[in-house]
């Protein structure tokens, strides 16, 4: 990022999405303000990765850990306490918002090379997978979609890294919706020095990785990024819900650095984005992150933001030679093999993960 582009969040001109006479939106590398959106506060972005929308091994995990007999239930046919799609959709529709579904193609244990059988993570991987392709799934993007949820990719473990594989996952996934897919976020927020490079050759008009799930907070600036200097944007994550205190634990202390990030937001004209997996809302199992969520989006709006999905924000957007916002431009595929302008690397990734997945990743560090 250039000198200019780093100290844009600090000048003055441009404290507000709206605030006239910024020199934000001129900046090819500053995502600048949307039009549409010019009279909001900020604005927040709502996400989910769905890593895992059924539960297996991890009722008996359960059941041990909690000595409850009654987590067992999850193993049996029809019951999936993860399945949590449509108390999501009614949530967001209650508030008159919608949000962004990253699906992920993680690969089969049988995919990789031997030498990473006898590795326990690429097994934990490996039984969370699930098919985008089958009845259950194409209905559920039908529904999405129809009703103006966006339907994004979350890239898969090694990805990342390989535009082969991130191409044919983003093409089984546009065939299952039926639709173009625009953007999404990489499966442990990996990133390596080519990522960017690999998601606008694919076709993707954005990436939202880069950011934490031990830390919160605007450590990557408080605007979209341009690393291209052109229609690719980056939306750098500011929270996701296992970085805060746990809310069953103490809702109070979690609430106030959600809070405190919206403060920031309103006071910077931030355009901050918010991480919260579909299983967490599962009450009985990860109790107040429902509530938690609940009370972000309600607060964002009453504070007078801009809130939605990432696509919906990035088809408002003013973008370098095309006018205005508009996924049918011309395919960024077409465009440089070159790399990120500032590598990022996996730190941390591979740590000790529990058995119900709230996964901590390390921080994905510039």
């Amino acid at each position: 990022m250039s000198d200019r582009s780093a100290s844009a969040t600090a000048d003055g001109d441009g404290g507000r999405l709206g605030a006239p006479g910024g020199d934000r939106r001129a900046d090819p590398e500053i995502a600048g303000s949307p039009p549409a959106v010019a009279d909001a506060e900020f604005a927040l972005l709502l996400t989910h990765d769905v890593d895992r929308p059924y539960k297996t091994i991890q009722s008996v995990y359960h059941a041990i850990e909690r000595r409850d007999p009654r987590q067992l239930k999850g193993l049996l046919p029809g019951v999936n306490p993860w399945w949590q799609f449509d108390d999501i959709t009614d949530l967001e529709d209650s508030l008159g918002v919608r949000s962004a579904f990253y699906f992920l193609r993680e690969q089969h244990i049988l995919e990789r090379s031997p030498s990473d059988w006898l590795d326990p993570f690429y097994w934990v991987e490996h039984l969370g997978r699930y098919d985008v392709e089958t009845p259950e799934m194409v209905e559920l993007l039908d529904r999405l979609d129809a009703g103006g949820w966006e339907v994004g990719l979350h890239g898969s473990y090694d990805s990342y890294d390989d535009p082969v594989r991130l191409r044919m996952e983003k093409t089984r996934l546009e065939a299952a919706l039926g639709d173009d897919v625009v953007g999404g976020r990489q499966h442990h927020l990996n990133r390596g020095p080519r990522t960017w490079a690999h998601h606008r050759a694919v076709g993707l008009r954005y990436d939202a990785s880069p950011g934490s799930s031990e830390t919160v907070g605007f450590d990557h600036g408080h605007l979209p990024l341009r690393p291209f200097d052109d229609e690719f944007v980056v939306f750098p994550l500011t929270v996701m819900e296992c970085a805060l205190p746990d809310p069953g634990e103490d809702f109070a202390a979690a609430w106030a650095e959600c809070e405190r990030l919206l403060a920031e937001a309103a006071d910077e004209g931030a355009v901050m984005s918010a991480l919260w997996h579909p299983r967490l809302f599962t009450e009985a199992d990860f109790p107040g992150y429902r509530r938690l969520y609940r009370r972000l989006i309600e607060r964002a709006l009453e504070m007078g933001a801009w809130v939605g999905p990432p696509a919906d924000y990035y088809d408002l957007m003013d973008h370098p030679g095309t006018g205005d916002g508009d996924r049918s431009t011309e395919s960024a595929g077409e465009a440089s093999g070159s790399a990120d302008p500032e590598p990022g690397h996996r730190r941390g990734v591979r740590r000790p993960q529990a058995e119900d997945n709230k996964v901590r990743t390390g921080a994905n560090t510039e």
